[in-house]
């Protein structure tokens, strides 16, 4: 099985990689060529940062978005993002203006606006991670998350809690996005991982 980890400059791509190692995952290539994206059998999409930087900076690999869209969308081989990663996935992030994100699920990422003062952006540290429904990838349990925006919209699969819900993973298809940080959040985190690798949707 081959996976591609794609290199486009974000903060945690070596964090991401030890993480996937730890799991278990062989034939793991850290690429920025589109060609191999294309070939690979499951793709890791990473993130730290703003939004519209990341979104750039994605769109700035010639080929890559259209290597992503046609491996992950048109052929379906299961995607994995990670914080901005999984917030790419939307179709907008509001962070520092209005940016277009990959448009792959319906929604937009927004500031996160607690609901009490003592709620603090960014929400960081430990959280609860609730499932809604059964999705096999993400059960309860308690990851690390560090973020100020979120993603609001459709084909939400858990949430966490501050002071209000707030999404934590995404699904559909063949493709998942976690808000928090899988490579940060210890045994559950790595668990995560294990069930993506052996994932057949």
């Amino acid at each position: 099985m081959t996976i591609a980890l794609i290199d486009y400059g974000a903060g945690n791509l070596h964090s991401v990689e030890n993480a996937l190692r730890a799991a278990g995952a062989t034939g793991l290539s850290v690429t920025a060529d589109p060609d191999v994206v294309a070939r690979a059998d499951r793709i890791v999409l990473p993130g730290v940062g703003a939004f519209g930087a990341c979104a750039a900076a994605l769109r700035g690999v010639p080929g890559m978005v259209e290597a992503m869209e046609r491996r992950v969308r048109a052929e379906g081989a299961p995607f994995l993002g990670v914080c901005v990663g999984m917030q790419l996935m939307a179709e907008a992030g509001e962070e520092m203006g209005e940016h277009r994100g990959l448009g792959w699920v319906r929604g937009r990422v927004r500031r996160l606006a607690p609901g009490t003062p003592d709620a603090r952006v960014p929400h960081m540290g430990w959280n609860d991670v609730v499932p809604r429904g059964d999705h096999p990838l993400v059960p309860a349990g308690e990851a690390y998350f560090l973020h100020s925006y979120a993603y609001d919209g459709a084909d939400v699969i858990a949430t966490t809690d501050h002071a209000g819900p707030v999404t934590a993973a995404i699904a559909r298809d063949t493709m998942l996005g976690v808000q928090f940080h899988p490579e940060k959040s210890q045994r559950y985190g790595l668990a995560m991982l294990e069930r993506f690798l052996a994932w057949r949707p």
